[in-house]
Order: structure tokens, then sequence, then C-alpha cells
């Protein structure tokens, strides 16, 4: 690496700790929004909207150290520029093949580690030698004894334990919202009205592929306001996060979620820094140990261990298919049509995603993901689905957390069950069940709730796979004593 090499940044590599580092400091920067990269995939539209926001404000806060290009491809782009530019690790399997032709091209010059993550890959490839198998409470509890995170003087965790998810599980409150402080929400200005000119000149054009709805930005695209953002969940909405931080309510999609993930997906956050702060929250008495404990978890845990598990286990990962699921994903799918969904949790959870691009975790999970895996939908064209459909949404989010946690199409690498359930489920964790036509408590009939008649016929059509996971043994002797399971399996078959 030469100092005064220019650095070129992905939309996704932009915050302070990308280029404002001793090693970066000062570098000549260079943008460039590739037309291809726009096209290449169906983005949502407020997706887009957030990335090239993102570029362009940091294109204006760095004034003449950027140098911006607007281009066909990224190779165009870096043949106008004509300098050899150093590069950050980019975040798709994609995108690092691109990058190693274009340094064999003599285009790039070094590929640097990425400081989008706490844990280096070096430091991952040395954790994970010579398991026999993968536990994701493994990795965050050394990811807590590494930096050093909510720890006690003798090196025990505060609190005398490792995990609060326990205590994480309450159902909605009986009133139609969580009553907290609402989320940071940025003003507009003049960089969102000229992405917005440039997005609806794309989406007229023929051929354009772009889905969901446009609407005011939610979300924070530069260094300020991720700062801002962050200061308002730690100190208004963290209290509160803890407890209900899987249940579902229908007046109010945010509840006490931080909202951070398309701040620190774009790199304007560093995770470390972030963790930090919340700690400091709980150290200073502002904010309940569980609560702290569990959005560490999301950060330091369950975020550094995607991004790491995308690498490990190389690009066949993403063609897994545990259950030789071949169901194409329907249109109103693909077009995130939300209008003549019966099951009111899938709708409205559809409906949040056409209109904000978002759905929290457990919305992702136990409806989204639950309902896909009940009826058959191809893995690989779902984790597609999900890195392009959602704000936060990236190539290397996605894999194990839709491949492996929510279809279970790795057979175990990451998840130990599959993670599906009946209506039972979504009815003691949303408040959607008492507006809907299905009841959960059905299974035959019209009333038939989807996802309970569709988790005993989707564990009835895969029973011989299932039957391999000891976890599965009990749940696979219930489905077995049902009496109308012959009638429920034929009945799903038909379902539209």
């Amino acid at each position: 690496m030469t100092q005064d090499r220019p650095l070129w940044l992905f939309g996704d590599q932009l915050g302070g700790h990308f280029h404002g580092t001793h090693r970066n400091r000062g570098r000549p920067i260079l943008l460039i929004e590739s037309e291809l990269a726009l096209r290449r995939r169906p983005y949502h539209r407020q997706k887009l909207h957030l990335v090239l926001a993102a570029m362009r404000r940091l294109a204006r806060d760095l004034g003449e150290r950027v140098t911006y290009v607007r281009a066909a491809t990224y190779r165009e782009g870096l043949r106008r520029f004509g300098r050899t530019v150093d590069v950050h690790e980019p975040g798709s399997h994609a995108a690092l093949a691109l990058v190693e032709g274009l340094r064999d091209e003599g285009l790039v010059g070094e590929v640097l580690p990425t400081p989008g993550f706490a844990l280096g890959k070096g430091e991952f490839a040395e954790w994970v030698e010579g398991r026999s198998g993968f536990r994701m409470e493994d990795f965050y509890r050394d990811q807590r004894r590494r930096f050093g995170v909510l720890l006690e003087p003798d090196g025990g965790p505060v609190g005398g334990g490792w995990n609060f998810d326990k205590s994480n599980r309450e159902g909605p409150p009986k009133a139609a919202t969580l009553g907290v402080p609402a989320p940071w929400h940025p003003r507009e200005n003049a960089i969102d009205q000229g992405v917005r000119r440039d997005l609806d000149a794309l989406c007229g054009e023929t051929g354009s592929r772009v889905v969901g709805e446009d609407g005011p930005r939610l979300f924070a695209v530069g260094r300020a306001e991720a700062g801002r953002a962050l200061r308002r969940f730690l100190d208004e909405r963290l209290p509160t996060f803890g407890a209900r931080q899987d249940a579902m309510l229908e007046g109010d999609w945010s509840m006490s979620h931080s909202l951070l993930s398309v701040p620190l997906n774009l790199g304007l956050l560093d995770p470390l820094r972030v963790v930090e702060a919340a700690e400091r929250r709980y150290r200073e008495g502002t904010a309940p140990l569980a609560s702290v404990e569990g959005f560490v978890r999301q950060i330091l845990g369950w975020r550094e261990c995607t991004w790491h598990l995308y690498w490990h286990l190389g690009p066949d990962y993403l063609r897994s298919n545990h259950f030789g699921a071949r169901t194409e994903l329907p249109g109103w799918w693909r077009g995130l049509d939300s209008e003549g969904i019966g099951a009111r949790c899938l709708s409205q959870t559809m409906a949040g995603v056409r209109e904000r691009g978002y759905a929290h975790h457990i919305e992702r999970l136990m409806v989204l993901g639950s309902h896909a895996l009940q009826r058959g939908y191809r893995p690989e064209r779902l984790s597609e689905w999900f890195a392009t459909s959602f704000v936060d949404g990236f190539p290397w989010v996605m894999a194990t957390n839709v491949i492996g946690m929510s279809q279970y199409a790795d057979g175990g690498e990451v998840a130990t069950k599959p993670y599906t359930s009946g209506g039972a489920y979504i009815h003691r964790m949303s408040d959607h069940c008492g507006s809907c036509r299905f009841d959960p408590g059905v299974r035959v009939g019209p009333r038939a709730c989807p996802f309970t008649a569709g988790y005993w016929a989707w564990m009835r059509r895969n029973e011989e796979v299932l039957s391999g996971n000891h976890r599965m043994a009990q749940p696979l002797a219930t489905m077995r004593r049902l009496p109308d399971l012959e009638a429920l399996v034929e009945q799903e078959r038909l379902r539209e």
C-alpha cells in the first residue's frame, strides 16, 4: 500500500472507520455509482435510495477529497478514473471475484482487511479451526471475552449469566402500541430529492425491476445521522428493548427495536463502538442488563457470526437444499403484494416489506421464513429475495440467516433444528390472530390456520428427513397421532 494511492469505497463502506483511520486519513477517495449494479437485481426502491443517498452524502461531507464517478460498470468507472486504487474487502463472493479480476488488470492494488467487523477473518479462522461443530453461543461468549464486553473483573459475565434470552420473550401488551419514544427519523434534504428524481427515471425505464414503494426516508445515511439514531436508541429505547424484542404489534412496526441495521450495514457505525456505548448505559444504570445483553448479542454475536460464516462456508453453501425444496417464489411474493393474503400475520408483514423494506427479526424468521419453509420455496431464491427486498439486506447478511437458520437447508450446520411453528406461536407473540379470518387452533376446514396446518403438512412431507434430528422426535410423534392428518395434508396441497 502507498499512502497516496486512492481508496475506492463500495456503498456499504462509508463510515469513518473505513476512510478516517490513521492508515487511511487524508487519502483520496473514489466512489462509483454503477448502473449495472443498480439494475442487476430487483432491489427495493428504498434500499437503492439509502445506498445512493449515503454515497452522495459522503461525497458532500468529504468535499474535494472525493472523486464521484457515475458509470455503466465499476470497471468502466475505474478506467475513467485512471489511477490504481486500493479497496477494502467487499461484502459478497461476487464482489470479491470482481475485485480480484480488477486487481489482475492492474486497476486495483491492495485489498485491505475490512474494519466493518470487530473480529478479523484470520482471527475467526483460528477460532473455528479444529472444532467438530459450530455453536453461535460459543462464538458469542468468546467474543465477549476477547473484547472485554459485559465482564466482571474476574472474567465472568456480569449478572452471573452469558445469555438472558429467556427474559426477552414476553408477548405483546394489550395496548395497540408499546408506548415507547419514537425512533429517530431523518429530515430529507436536497440529496434525497436528487436521488428520488434519479430513481423515478430508473423506474420509468423499460426493463427496470425495482420493487416496493417509494416513501419518506426512515434510516440514517450519514455519519452525523447515524450518531443521532444511535443515541436516540440508547438513551430512550434500549431500556424497553429486551423484554418484548420477539413480540409483534400491528400498530407499532418499530416497537423498541434499534433500527440501526441500515447504518451498521452501510458501514456508517463501528460495531464495537456501538457495543461499548450500549455497555456504558448498563454500567451507568440507565438500561437493564437483559436489554443491553440482548442488543450486544445481536451485534457482537449474531451479526459478526453471520459475516464470518458467509466466508467460511463458501459460495457452494448458497445452494444447500436439505429438504429438496423446489417451489419457485410466487409472483405475489416477488412483487411484495400483500393484497389477497388471508393470514393476517403474513399480510401485515409483507405490507411492511413493501412499504418500508423492513421487518424485525421475528417477523422475518417466524412469519416470512416459516411460511416459505412450510411451502417449500427454493432456499437460494429466498435468500436472494431477502437480500434485495430489505433495506438492510446484503448477500452476507442473508446466507446463514435464511439458508441456515430460517430454512434449515444446510441440514444443521448453523441451527440445531428447523425454525418453524404452528399458529399458536404467532398467536402468543402477536396481536394478529384476533383480526384474522383463520383460527390458530384449527387444522382442517375453512378456518384452518395456514401456519398450523402448514406446519403439520410440512412435517408429514419431510418426515423421513426429520427423523434423524432428535429435537424433532416429540413433534413427529405428535404429528403421527393426529386423527385428521391425511385430510390436513390434502387440504394444504390445494391451498394457494
